[in-house]
């Protein structure tokens, strides 16, 4: 024995799978015990015997006691492991226990069975070990030796196996929420077919207010909301598995020919289930997720293919409107592409610098005198400087918005401290904010961070932000952040007034000093008495509330002319002057500023 037992601790310590370290043990007991049949039954959570190892017995035999239940009279095997004590049949053929086995016993000749109860780290039988006899009989004491040791070695084997599974399982498992996490997501992955289309589909959904959630009210709350929404989205799409693949990403294998039928709908389940809000130890919070999801196609050669498709629907589904899903089709790759393509040259042009700050001057209407600046984004391609137009698909990247901006407010302020040491009496240059800024909480230490550097204060800076910011504002987290900056004594000018969102009522929810009001109003305020009343009626609206306001786009002398008429008195446009370097901007307000009088004036990218 003590080379049986040195072969199969070899083979456990040498990481062998379970299945054939115990056959091998079975046939070696077989070897010393030749009157012996061995057989080897694991018991599930479920209390059922799971045949392991019988390297002798027929395939038939060990498959008809898979999956039975435990149990006082369930032949020696099952007997044993239900009263956690050996069993030992004399005769299978008259022993009750074996009432509803003995048929498929005595036709192999089995006539008589010991089986002992091997157990596990907390007392529980976690499986059998058996010896089947030809002859009715029960064991001798040198046979009980030998099962002594061989219940020692499988309870070793057992036990090495648990903790192989437990390891796999925990490397395999989101600790938060009990979901596979993304290397079993890789996984599963590798493993589908992509032979055939349709027959699967990968849904992405990304958690949108988990930060904020974060910020608000602490971290526990945002761990409890990612349990409830890993919770529901696993009911909502059983018997298909969910993944929990990113901070706030999960993702979902669909592979059930119902959920595949109507995959629209089925995606419309997985949001319909995250409606309801979330008691997070007493902060009331309404999940918000968005879902981008591809079907396996024609063409999608590889799992990779399809995940990379889904992906680009989650990202398409994000810019057009959260809170949504978009099912992927050829046109957004294209388009993500062109995305990725603007966010990889813009991330090179900040580290070599040559992200840029332009001015266009804010100018009074009636003495042409300059009020002020607003900042404009440039990148510079060799000699030649681009609009932020160009590259607007790398800004929805809220990385990218950020670290424009980051460079912007960089050189603003470095800028206005050149200005006022030339004597200049500058007045205001306003620094356009995007979305990203606000979420991110840092805009207003940026600020004071780089304002601060430069000995410039901040009386001198006007953030410009537009309607979709705060109207992507939920949360209420832009109006805050507005509302404190203001208290400060920062202004806020509300950019493109008149576009998207726009309503006058706005302005009663909205803290704001400045309104823009977009050149398209200002294009037909000359031939068009809808555009003139409209700009008439803001200007008139603006003034009662004591909010200044500025005409964006001035390009004729006629145009100035009929805004001044109107009421306006500040206006920018190529009429005046293009966005110049910062050079020129101080040649020109050393030659056309206004004095110490108070104006307005703006940033944006």
């Amino acid at each position: 024995m003590t080379e049986l037992q040195n072969t199969i601790l070899e083979m456990i310590a040498k990481g062998e799978s379970l299945s054939d370290t115990v056959t091998r043990l079975c046939r070696e007991v077989e070897r010393i015990v030749p009157e012996a049949i061995c057989s080897v039954l694991t018991i599930d959570q479920k209390g059922c015997l799971r045949p392991l190892a019988a390297p002798s017995l027929p395939a038939a035999y060990s498959a008809a006691l898979n999956g039975v239940a435990i149990g006082p009279d369930v032949g020696a095997c099952g007997t044993a492991a239900f009263l956690g004590c050996e069993v030992v049949s004399r005769d299978v053929e008259t022993d009750p226990r074996w009432r509803e086995f003995r048929d498929l016993a005595l036709p192999l000749g089995l006539r008589a069975c010991w089986s002992s109860p091997i157990f596990g780290d907390h007392d529980r039988p976690i499986a059998t070990f058996a010896f089947y006899f030809r002859k009715k009989r029960g064991p001798s004491a040198i046979e009980r030796g030998i099962v002594q040791q061989s219940v020692h070695l499988c309870a070793i084997a057992l036990d090495r196996h648990r903790r192989v599974l437990e390891h796999e399982r925990r490397a395999s498992t989101d600790a938060l929420t009990s979901l596979p996490n993304r290397a079993a997501f890789d996984e599963a992955l590798a493993k589908l077919d992509c032979t055939l289309p349709g027959t699967w589909a990968l849904c992405v959904v990304d958690l949108d207010n988990l930060k904020v959630v974060n910020d608000t009210f602490g971290h526990r709350a945002g761990d409890l909301l990612l349990k409830q929404v890993g919770t529901r989205l696993t009911h909502a799409a059983e018997p298909d598995r969910v993944f929990r693949i990113g901070g706030d990403e999960f993702a979902a294998i669909v592979t059930a020919p119902a959920a595949l039928a109507d995959l629209d709908r089925t995606v419309a389940g997985y949001l319909e289930a995250l409606v309801p809000t979330v008691d997070c130890e007493g902060s009331i919070i309404g999940p918000r997720a968005t879902i981008g999801f591809a079907v396996l196609s024609h063409g999608d050669r590889t799992a990779e293919r399809v995940r990379q498709n889904a992906d680009f629907a989650l990202y398409h589904a994000k810019e057009t409107g959260r809170g949504g899903s978009v099912r992927y089709w050829p046109g957004i790759g294209t388009r993500m592409t062109r995305r990725l393509t603007a966010i990889r040259e813009v991330d090179a042009a900040l580290r070599d610098g040559r992200i840029e700050a332009h001015y266009q001057p804010i100018m009074k209407l009636d003495t042409g005198e300059v009020v002020g600046l607003e900042a404009l984004c440039r990148m510079r391609l060799g000699d030649n400087f681009v609009s932020a137009a160009s590259f607007h698909e790398a800004t929805t990247d809220a990385g990218v918005a950020s670290a424009i901006t980051e460079r912007i407010v960089t050189q603003v302020a470095a800028d206005v401290r050149g200005w006022l040491d030339m004597g200049i009496p500058f007045q205001h240059v306003g620094i356009n904010v995007s979305s990203a800024d606000f979420h991110k909480g840092t805009i207003y230490a940026l600020l004071t961070e780089k304002f601060h550097e430069q000995g410039v204060a901040l009386k001198h800076v006007i953030l410009e932000v537009t309607e979709s910011v705060y109207m992507d504002d939920d949360a209420g987290v832009v109006r805050k952040a507005m509302a404190a900056m203001r208290a400060d004594g920062l202004k806020i000018a509300l950019d493109d007034f008149g576009t998207g969102y726009a309503s006058l009522t706005h302005l009663l929810t909205v803290p704001v000093d400045i309104i823009k009001i977009d050149k398209s109003f200002v294009d037909g305020i000359v031939s068009s008495g809808a555009s003139s009343a409209i700009v008439g009626g803001i200007v008139r609206i603006a003034d009662e509330l004591g909010i200044k306001v500025v005409a964006e786009g001035i390009e004729t002398a006629s145009q100035i002319g009929q805004l001044t008429s109107l009421g306006c008195c500040l206006g920018q446009g190529f009429f005046y002057s293009r966005a110049i370097s910062s050079r020129e901007a101080g040649l020109m307000m050393l030659d056309r500023a206004q004095g110490m009088v108070p104006g307005a004036v703006f940033a944006k990218r």
